[in-house]
Order: C-alpha cells, then structure tokens, then sequence
C-alpha cells in the first residue's frame, strides 16, 4: 500500500491543479450576452445596489453568476452571501449585474451619456434575482 502513495499524491496534485486552472478560467470569462448600461442624464448607470444572500453555506454556498440570463449559458464567476452588486437591468428572472471584489470603483454609480455593454473595470454578468437582495437605489 505504502508503494501506492506517491502515486496517489501525483493524481491528487494533478487534480488540484486542473481544478485550479478551471476556476481561474471561469473567472476570466465575460458575458456572452453583455450587460447593457442605459444612458439616463438623471440617475446612475445602474441605480440600485443589491447584496447576495440566502445561499446555503452546507450546500455549494454560491450563486453562479452566468455569461447569459437562463441556466443554459456558462457559469463565468460565484458571488457568496454578503457580495454586493449594482443591478443594472432586468430580464425575466435574472438580474444584469455589474461587481467588483476589490472595492474598484466601477464607474456605474454616475450617468452614462450613451448607452452601451458595460466593458470594466469592473466583472459583469447575470444572477438569478431570487438570491439578490436590492438594499439601495
């Protein structure tokens, strides 16, 4: 058994490591359907702030935030409980969001003077509003 482990240890490392990789791939990744920002000369690119919450800790403990509004698009980053986001639009059950994990200024909290897909600094994406909870705007 003892001539097993080095070999068990190499494929644990190997999988580390490819999980690793496929997390910080998904990161990375952007909207396929962007987040739109509507001009509005009278409130904010994204007028409303809200904060993700209710997620199950002994469960996956995150809310994916998807390249799409629908379960069929791509997973592309995780919000946890507590991660606040400025909720840009709406479409059906899913919210059009626009989060930053380092407090970057995301240059959403002023008008925009034309409307266009949010490109950053900032991550943008979609999340099922059921888990986003509005708490200003």
């Amino acid at each position: 058994m003892a001539g097993n482990a080095p070999i068990t240890c190499a494929l644990l490392g190997i999988c580390t490591v490819a999980t690793n990789a496929a997390a910080a791939q998904e990161m990375q990744a952007k909207p396929t359907v962007p987040v739109m920002i509507t001009a509005n000369e009278d409130s904010d690119a994204c007028e409303t702030m809200g904060v993700a919450r209710g997620l199950d800790p002994r469960g996956d403990g995150f809310l994916a935030v998807k390249a799409g509004p629908g379960l069929r698009y791509k997973r592309i980053d995780r919000l946890y409980n507590g991660d606040q986001v400025y909720i840009c639009g709406i479409f059906g059950r899913w919210f059009a969001i626009v989060y930053t994990r380092d407090r970057t200024d995301c240059n959403v909290s002023t008008p925009w003077a034309r409307s266009m897909a949010y490109t950053g600094p900032c991550r943008s994406g979609w999340a099922h509003k059921r888990w986003i909870k509005p708490i200003a705007g």
